[in-house]
């Protein structure tokens, strides 16, 4: 799949500098670069994917808020890869399926999971992480890749059904390469000529584990050879240029041409803005100015210069679209912490019997419960 574009300006972080194989269709600015061909969408289709890339940002900036108020679980932020993550859930077909990580909060929204089924697991609500049975989304995977195999799997299944429509998208970061899930899924993905695309999410740090330190190639899409398949590297901050890799793989996964193969390894090349998880401190390993070089490659800002340049977007239309998304982001919080649960669901499906020291713990916080309700646990939230 040759779809090199010219790479853009020189000042700016090594990962994505002019002399690097990379697929880009926008400048740092949002400028269409010289050469490069914009995706065939309609308007309607760049304003959608535009307003999803802004929501997702916004959705984020709240988790992590509520996670520091203590009103979430331990979150994943996406500041950064929101733009590839819609980009390549747009690209998908409605019956195509999706295999998530723990961070794509965006994919799994852009393929259909509304928001309030994003909310509901982050609070310990149990039944939030069943997916609903119109949308071809599997559970997060929290374990490094391991949906890895599991997506071959479900494609190597629909090619031997006959499911020549339908193909599987997996997400994984950069650290799930070192794991033997990855060789194992990429090597039967080539032998069996399976119709998936595999998108490492390269956002430069495993944890705290820089790129180089984790392999000695020198991209992660050159490890597709190895495995007989197509590799490709993309600007992962340019949501144009990850639309029209992700959406040339599927078609191609679906329908191969003469001598074509059907699975694709995908290197979206990304930057980790914010912390690892809620969890992760990521000044103690790396520097300050590192992230600065990075940001101004901002897909957000990139993709709104450009419907700007083009007459899809003006001022009155981008407030329209941010109140929208505020008003659609509270309404789902509100929604989900209205959903009712007990603390009692702590200790199940932890034990087969639940331990006499859990059972004196959960006895305890019914009493504090009794004694003060459930308002006073609240108050302290707030």
């Amino acid at each position: 799949m040759n779809m090199k574009n010219e790479a853009g300006s020189k000042d700016v972080p090594a990962a994505v500098r002019e002399d690097s194989d990379l697929v880009q269709v926008l400048d740092a600015e949002g400028n269409v670069l010289p050469q490069a061909s914009v995706p065939d969408i309609s308007d309607r289709q760049l304003l959608e994917l535009y307003e999803t890339i802004k929501l997702a940002r916004h959705f984020d900036q709240r988790a992590i808020s509520f996670q520091r108020q203590g009103r979430l679980a331990t979150y994943a932020p996406m500041t950064g890869q929101e733009g590839s993550q819609v980009a390549t859930s747009l690209a998908l077909a409605e019956q195509d399926w999706l295999f998530p990580t723990y961070r794509e909060h965006a994919a799994k929204y852009a393929h259909g999971m509304d928001l309030v089924s994003l909310f509901e697991p982050l609070r310990g609500y149990r039944d939030g992480y069943a997916i609903p049975d119109d949308v071809n989304v599997m559970p997060e995977y929290i374990p490094i890749a391991t949906q890895v195999p599991q997506a071959m799997g479900m494609a190597w299944g629909h090619k031997l059904q006959g499911k020549t429509d339908t193909a599987v998208l997996c997400h994984l970061g950069d650290g799930a390469t070192s794991e033997g899930d990855f060789h194992e899924g990429l090597n039967f993905a080539g032998v069996f000529d399976v119709p998936a695309v595999f998108v490492c999410n390269n956002n430069q740090w495993a944890i705290s584990v820089p790129r180089e330190r984790q392999t000695a190639s020198e991209t992660i899409a050159e490890k597709a050879q190895a495995y007989g398949i197509d590799g490709v590297r993309v600007d992962g901050l340019d949501p144009l240029a990850v639309y029209k890799v992700a959406s040339a793989a599927l078609e191609k996964a679906r329908n191969p041409g003469p001598g074509e193969l059907r699975p694709t390894l995908i290197e979206s090349v990304q930057y980790r803005f914010g912390a690892h998880t809620t969890a992760d401190d990521p000044s103690v390993y790396r520097d300050e100015s590192e992230e600065e070089a990075w940001r101004d490659r901002d897909p957000v800002d990139r993709i709104e210069t450009y419907l700007y340049n083009e007459g899809i977007l003006d001022s009155d239309l981008e407030s329209e679209i941010q109140d929208s998304i505020e008003q659609e982001v509270s309404e789902a919080i509100e929604t989900a912490e209205q959903t009712e649960t007990s603390p009692d669901n702590i200790v199940e499906h932890v034990y087969e019997d639940v331990p006499a020291r859990l059972e004196e713990q959960r006895d305890e916080l019914n009493r504090l419960r009794e004694k003060y309700d459930d308002g006073a646990f609240s108050e302290v939230l707030e």
